[in-house]
C-alpha cells in the first residue's frame, strides 16, 4: 500500500481502518505502527489519540511520548527534569549571528550542531570555528530548520575514532547493544555516515550503561526504544530513537520478535 487520505472511527463494531484510495478497510485486534520517518510524526498524531484501552491492542504509540523523543528539545527538557546525564545544549530558534555566537563560546567552541527533528545524522555538523559556525547558521536559515547546539562529548578512542553505542530498550530490558565507530571524527558516529557499526552481547556493555540506556528510554516516557550513548566520561545520553532499525543482522530475533510479543500483552 502506498497510503492515501484515510478514516478511522471506533464505536459499538470495534475499531475500523479505511484507505478509500487503496480499497482498504481493516478492523484489526492488534495494530503496530512503525518506521514513520521524524518530519511525518505529527501527521499521525489524531490518529493516534484513536488508540484508546479500549480499541486494538497497540504499543508504544502514544504521540507525547513520540514528540518528546522526535523533537531534540522536548527530548533536552526530559533529561535535565529527569538528572539523565547529556552534555549541555542549547536551542537556537531562527537566531541571528551574535546569538549563535554567543551559544558557541558559552559551549566551549567544541560543539555539534543538529535539527531539532532529523534522522541518520543529516544536516548534523561539528564544528570548533567561527567559520563553520556561520556555514552552519546559513544552511539551517536556508533550510528553515531551528537547532541545537551540544558541547562536545570527548567520545573518542585512543586512535582518534568517534565511538559510541545504540541500545534498544524494552521496558527495563536491554534487547541489543550496537557499538559503532566513525574514523572520521567530524562525521556523525553512525552507519549513514560511515560508522561501522558491530553488534555485541547485551551483557558486555557494562550495567551502569544499560541502567542509563533505561533511565532515558522512560525519561521521554517510551516503554521501547533505542538510545544512543557515549561511555566515556562517565557517559552520556545522545538522543531516544521512537523507532530503532529492525533490518539488521539478527534485529527479527532480537528487537522485532519481542517487540510484537509486547502487543499482545
Amino acid at each position: 500500500m502506498t497510503g492515501g487520505t484515510g478514516r478511522v472511527s471506533s464505536g459499538r463494531t470495534g475499531f475500523r481502518l479505511e484507505v478509500p484510495s487503496e480499497g482498504f478497510v481493516a478492523t484489526p485486534e492488534v495494530l503496530i505502527v512503525y518506521e514513520i520517518p521524524p518530519a511525518d510524526r505529527r501527521r499521525l498524531v489524531a490518529f493516534q489519540r484513536q488508540l484508546s484501552p479500549e480499541g486494538p491492542l497497540s504499543f508504544s504509540a502514544d504521540p507525547d511520548t513520540w514528540r518528546n523523543a522526535t523533537d531534540k528539545r522536548c527530548a533536552v527538557d526530559c533529561f535535565r527534569r529527569d538528572g539523565i546525564p547529556h552534555m549541555e545544549t542549547i536551542a537556537l530558534y531562527q537566531p541571528d549571528p551574535g546569538t549563535a555566537m554567543d551559544a558557541f563560546e558559552r559551549l566551549g567552541r567544541d560543539v555539534w550542531a543538529r535539527p531539532t527533528v532529523g534522522a541518520g545524522g543529516a544536516d548534523v555538523f561539528h564544528l570548533t570555528t567561527r567559520k563553520q559556525l556561520h556555514a552552519a547558521l546559513r544552511h539551517y536559515a536556508a533550510s528553515d530548520q531551528d537547532w541545537l547546539l551540544s558541547r562536545d562529548a570527548g567520545n573518542l578512542t585512543s586512535d582518534g575514532h568517534r565511538h559510541q553505542f545504540r541500545v534498544v530498550v524494552l521496558h527495563d530490558r536491554v534487547l541489543r547493544v550496537c557499538e559503532h565507530v566513525q574514523a572520521d571524527p567530524d562525521a556523525p558516529c553512525n552507519e549513514s555516515s560511515g560508522a561501522v557499526s558491530t553488534v555485541i552481547p547485551a551483557e558486555d556493555l557494562p550495567p551502569q550503561y544499560c541502567r542509563l540506556a533505561v533511565a532515558a528510554t522512560r525519561s521521554v516516557g517510551l516503554p521501547f526504544g533505542g538510545v544512543d550513548l557515549a561511555t566515556e566520561n562517565g557517559g552520556v545520553v545522545f538522543e531516544v530513537n521512537v523507532h530503532p532499525m529492525l533490518d539488521v543482522p539478527a534485529g527479527l530475533e532480537t528487537v522485532a520478535i519481542p517487540f510484537v510479543e509486547a502487543h499482545l500483552r
